[in-house]
């Protein structure tokens, strides 16, 4: 009978410690990141006319400013044809487009009320902001679908290989991601849809062209390629690039793209976690 008072006595204990495990609080982390994910992608379901409206921007560049420099190739691009080049530019640009005006977002919650529901609640910051992250990039990937398919009609050779395609679209979630939480962070830190909108504009056509998105770095003065290597949309342009068409795919330069990226990622997503209380303030 003392053994079974004991071990009654030293249960809720063990749940505590059960509880407070690494495992336990990881996986209570990620449950409530693919919550806050999974609210944020039925909204697309009441709006699908954003998504066919953001792909027309896209098109445009692909149609348009593709196909005349292709035509006149003014721009040297190796053994592909410059359409082949830009279509990965365009399809990490409608990505940055797409992910820069996220803290929009953010702030219409915060006048609804809901900022204040999410930090009343014990979900850390980190989850939410990375769940929010999260949702924009499955916002992008039919940005992904709709490019891949107007390249092929307008006869880009891509690279067909499954693992390939996956590592597009891993790439581009990555990416939106990375814009989506620096677009949170400029919410938190100016709190107005005005400002928001304002810097948004401001900082997307730098980063979109001191990128390699539409020319190579070689043709740059050094003074931009010195920028070019400093901006991640740089290596999102690289790596979906080196997938996209299988142009002179390294495994190292890939791990690269990839490793910078998240890097990037998890030090805005962490900063991102610090000032998500101050859109309220």
């Amino acid at each position: 009978m003392a053994n079974e008072q004991l071990s009654l006595a030293q249960q809720p204990a063990t749940t505590i410690a059960l509880q407070h495990s690494p495992v336990a609080v990881l996986s209570n982390f990620f449950r409530k990141t693919f919550t806050i994910a999974e609210w944020e992608v039925r909204k697309i379901r009441h709006d699908f006319t954003d998504l066919i409206m953001r792909a027309v921007q896209p098109a445009l560049w692909l149609l348009v400013f593709g196909e005349v420099f292709t035509r006149i190739r003014a721009i040297p691009t190796g053994k592909i044809s410059y359409l082949e080049f830009m279509s990965p530019g365009i399809l990490s640009q409608s990505v940055l487009f797409i992910s820069i005006f996220a803290g929009i977002a953010i702030i219409w919650e915060r006048d609804l009320g809901v900022i204040h529901k999410f930090l009343a609640s014990p979900t850390p910051r980190g989850a939410l902001v990375l769940g929010k992250a999260l949702s924009t990039g499955i916002r992008s990937l039919p940005q992904a679908v709709v490019i891949y398919l107007l390249a092929l009609l307008l006869g880009v050779h891509m690279y067909a290989n499954p693992l390939a395609i996956l590592g597009v679209l891993v790439l581009v979630m990555i990416g939106a991601a990375c814009f989506s939480t620096l677009s949170l962070i400029i919410a938190c830190l100016l709190k107005t849809r005005d400002r928001v909108m304002g810097i948004g504009q401001v900082i997307t056509m730098p980063m979109f062209f001191a990128s390699n998105a539409i020319y190579p770095i070689a043709i740059m003065p050094s003074w931009l390629q010195v920028i070019a290597h400093i901006n991640p949309l740089t290596y999102l342009v690289d790596g979906v690039r080196m997938l996209m068409i299988g142009d002179g795919i390294s495994a190292p330069a890939l791990l690269a793209d990839f490793g910078i990226l998240l890097v990037v990622t998890t030090i805005l997503i962490i900063i991102g976690a610090q000032l998500y209380p101050r859109i309220v303030q």
